[in-house]
């Protein structure tokens, strides 16, 4: 029995925590359908999931997952890059997703050539942020391993200690004594108007 999470097990957990039924989720790397089932099953029938992949066979694969959950109706699927999701989210989302995701690196089982880039990546997070609701989580899950995967990192990194404070509570997760291929979780809640407010107050020592 372990009682340290692993990262995706860990993501799942904050990511269930955070939808309620009638939200809106992104599951900007859709891949094999894991995570959308996930966000599917926690926006119930009255929510909605868009869902992003620019591979066919992904589509496909998790078009048979989602089906064979019965959760195929909450979920729309666009075949486009997730940087792309402006093009697809409805206007009237904005500000109102709860919850979005995206497992970066290959898709397992699929052409390993095909990976998520730097460029793409962080210009979606950054059309994505002014979709975040108040108290919305963002989890960027980041694989170091493959070729490509280290500079995404680093660049995932910098761009998440970029973001301001009083709007973003950044939180990271990892397992630290993994000297390769490591793994790594990124977290961001879009703060409230409230705790954004409670963040400027000055500190006091008790």
């Amino acid at each position: 029995m372990t009682y340290l999470p692993d990262f995706l097990d860990f993501s799942a957990s904050i990511l269930h925590q955070a939808l309620r039924p009638g939200d809106l989720a992104v599951d900007a790397t859709l891949g094999n359908g894991r995570d959308a089932v996930l966000l599917a099953e926690s926006v119930g029938q009255a929510g909605k999931v868009f869902c992003f992949d620019i591979q066919e066979v992904a589509i496909h694969r998790a078009r048979e997952r989602l089906a064979a959950a019965g959760l195929l109706e909450r979920v729309q699927i666009f075949r486009a890059g997730h940087e792309r999701l402006t093009e697809h989210l409805p206007p009237e989302s904005q500000g109102r997703v709860r919850a979005a995701t995206f497992n970066l690196g290959f898709l397992p089982g699929s052409d390993r050539r095909i990976i998520t880039r730097p460029e793409t990546t962080l210009a979606a997070l950054a059309v994505l942020l002014p979709f975040m609701a108040p108290g919305g989580i963002v989890s960027i899950a980041v694989y170091t391993g493959h070729p490509g995967g280290q500079a995404e990192g680093e660049a995932i990194a910098a761009w998440c200690g970029s973001l301001a404070p009083t709007i973003w509570r950044v939180a990271r997760y990892e397992q630290v004594n993994k000297p390769v291929n490591r793994e790594v979780l990124y977290l961001l809640e879009r703060l409230g108007e409230k705790q954004a407010s409670a963040k400027c107050l000055p500190q006091t020592l008790a």
